[in-house]
């Protein structure tokens, strides 16, 4: 049996100067399966390409659907990762820019709530976001986008 190619993801990792230095902003996954996870559950806001669509375009499409807002800023490529899973590849930008995160607004997904009830429920994809120093936000983040982090560092860097 053929193995199937990972599907695309792309996102956008918007990042800050404060009075505590670097900020980056991850958004954390909604739902019951992520209620309860915090370390190593959050990402940045991201989603599939429709078919042909450019990558950047999906990217900030994307961050507008799970933040309510479209991205702002210069976008800096951060390059793409494959998943540790093998079934996606993550591709990601970086931008500049402040967001408030007390203006969240998540499109919702809906999924059968509890398992095998046959009950379909709502739910917001992102549940919240917040701005991490680059120390706390490696804790965070899903291990397979931490490498975002550096690449970041790198681009802002030179």
């Amino acid at each position: 049996m053929a193995e199937s190619m990972p599907k695309n993801s792309a996102g956008v990792l918007l990042f800050r100067e404060s009075a505590a230095g670097l900020e980056v902003l991850l958004a954390h996954p909604g739902g019951p399966l992520w209620a309860a996870r915090d370390e190593g559950a959050w990402t940045i806001p991201k989603g599939e390409p429709s078919p042909g669509e450019d990558l950047l375009v999906a990217a900030q499409r994307e961050f507008a659907e799970e933040m309510g807002h479209p991205p702002s800023g210069e976008f800096l490529a951060l390059g793409s990762i494959l998943q540790p899973s093998g079934k996606k590849i993550v591709y990601a930008w970086a931008a500049k820019s402040d967001f408030d995160v007390a203006t969240l607004k998540s499109n919702l997904f809906e999924m059968e709530w509890p398992p095998k009830s046959g009950r379909r429920q709502e739910f917001m994809e992102v549940d919240r976001a917040e701005w991490f120093p680059i120390d706390l936000a490696r804790q965070r983040i899903l291990s397979g986008q931490a490498p975002f982090l550096d690449r970041l560092l790198a681009a802002i860097a030179s």
